[in-house]
């Protein structure tokens, strides 16, 4: 059975320009092509006429780069929303909290869910553990999502993919299955 028979959404989660500024995030971000990832994935969904969802975050700190107040607050132009397509904003790392995604999910029958944006760690991680424990069957995109170094409690500095690789590595089979965006092309 190809996927596209489950009728399952895509999640475009904070692909949003405030994240163009590595600096402010921690740096040296992975996978700086996960938007081209996505805005393929996106761009077979519409062909498809399968369900798509724009998620961002609308930060409650004035000085952040995702205040509605900033120019970073809006969508990177290759994943903008068309005509049609719903535009959930959400205030939290989840994108189930404090919005009606679950209830428009679930009102148009959805049980499949693949997650692609930014960052692995936070929105996404968040976004895909609640999908899981909400019983929806989620695929998680590698190379279409992506994070920056952190700092450690100690202060000592993690590279970005080795935070993206543990993020994938706790999320595979509990939440969600993990593929990249060449498998889930061809499973689509």
């Amino acid at each position: 059975m190809k996927l596209r028979e489950s009728n399952p959404a895509l999640l475009l989660i904070d692909f949003q320009k405030g994240f163009d500024d590595e600096a402010y995030w921690g740096g040296n971000r992975n996978n700086k092509d996960a938007e081209v990832k996505a805005a393929e994935i996106l761009s077979i969904w519409r062909e498809l006429d399968l369900p798509i969802y724009h998620i961002i975050h609308s930060s409650q700190d004035p000085k952040s780069r995702l205040h509605q107040s900033h120019a970073g607050f809006e969508i990177c132009d290759q994943l903008k929303p068309v005509e049609g397509e719903p535009l959930i904003i959400k205030n939290v790392n989840s994108a189930f909290i404090g919005t009606d995604l679950k209830e428009r999910l679930d009102s148009n029958g959805i049980t499949d869910l693949v997650i692609v944006g930014l960052t692995t760690n936070h929105c996404i991680s968040t976004t895909a553990r609640m999908a899981g424990n909400y019983g929806y069957k989620v695929i998680l995109i590698e190379d279409a999502t992506a994070t920056f170094d952190r700092m450690g409690i100690k202060g000592e500095k993690y590279p970005a993919e080795m935070i993206h690789q543990i993020s994938l590595c706790n999320l595979k089979d509990e939440f969600a299955s993990i593929m990249n965006t060449a498998q889930l092309l061809k499973t689509i």
